[in-house]
């Protein structure tokens, strides 16, 4: 079976992202149905499978190249400027239920959803919500004191900020952090933190803003305090189960 799987993922690989050229993909949204590149990127998948499963299996093939010109359609019929980003990973999502779909059809396989609601499971998931929304929330409360002074003195630095950049860049230092925990792999949080101090000192050094430096050192550090006491807790609590 994974085998197989392999194969299915690899040919989806190859033909919607290895071989599909970027000027496709602006003809494609452009003209959405009446492009000729739809079909020509139907075709590199219907290749790709042909030959990666040896011309076996030409019904799930078939089944494959069907659904994913449908899916296509409709993501290309639907999509605009702002939805565009969203629909990529629904488009995406749906090809790969579909393969899991073929999949189970060409080699049925066991369903144990009962392993989704066990104690390890349920405890992993809390600790990776607590990780990434509950700990933003907990340190935004706790740095509210100095968020407004910080942005006054910071207000006629040059630059800007991306939009929620600070959130994304915390939840994905956390998850980092309780990865690495959860694998034992205490120096590799080392390496995070030095890293960060790097990308972060030519801002800090060049705004010469005393306030921001600490208030950007107090979230750090809340931050990855935050992490590694949630990656401390779960496998202790990982251990009792």
């Amino acid at each position: 079976m994974m085998l197989l799987a392999l194969k299915l993922i690899l040919a989806h690989f190859i033909g919607d992202f290895v071989l599909q050229p970027a000027h496709w993909v602006e003809d494609k949204l452009a003209k959405k149905g009446r492009s000729k590149y739809l079909y020509f990127h139907i075709g590199v998948h219907l290749l790709a499978l042909l030959i990666i499963l040896q011309f076996e299996y030409i019904l799930p093939i078939a089944v494959i190249v069907v659904t994913h010109f449908l899916i296509d359609l409709g993501k290309l019929s639907l999509s605009n400027s702002k939805n565009y980003r969203w629909l990529f990973v629904g488009d995406q999502v749906l090809h790969l239920l579909v393969l899991g779909g073929v999949l189970y059809w060409i080699q049925p396989f066991p369903l144990d959803f009962g392993a989704l609601s066990t104690t390890k499971t349920l405890l992993l998931i809390t600790f990776l919500i607590f990780v990434t929304y509950v700990s933003g929330i907990v340190m935004r409360m706790l740095l509210a004191p100095y968020i407004d002074e910080v942005a006054k003195d910071d207000a006629s630095s040059e630059g800007g900020s991306l939009k929620n950049a600070g959130t994304y860049i915390g939840m994905l230092e956390r998850l980092f952090v309780f990865g690495f925990i959860l694998m034992q792999q205490w120096a590799a949080i080392g390496l995070l933190i030095a890293a960060k101090s790097v990308f972060r000192f030519g801002d800090l050094n060049k705004g010469k803003n005393r306030k921001l430096t600490e208030y950007v050192l107090i979230g750090t550090l809340l931050s990855f305090g935050l992490a590694i006491l949630s990656g401390m807790c779960y496998l202790y609590l990982a251990e009792q189960v």
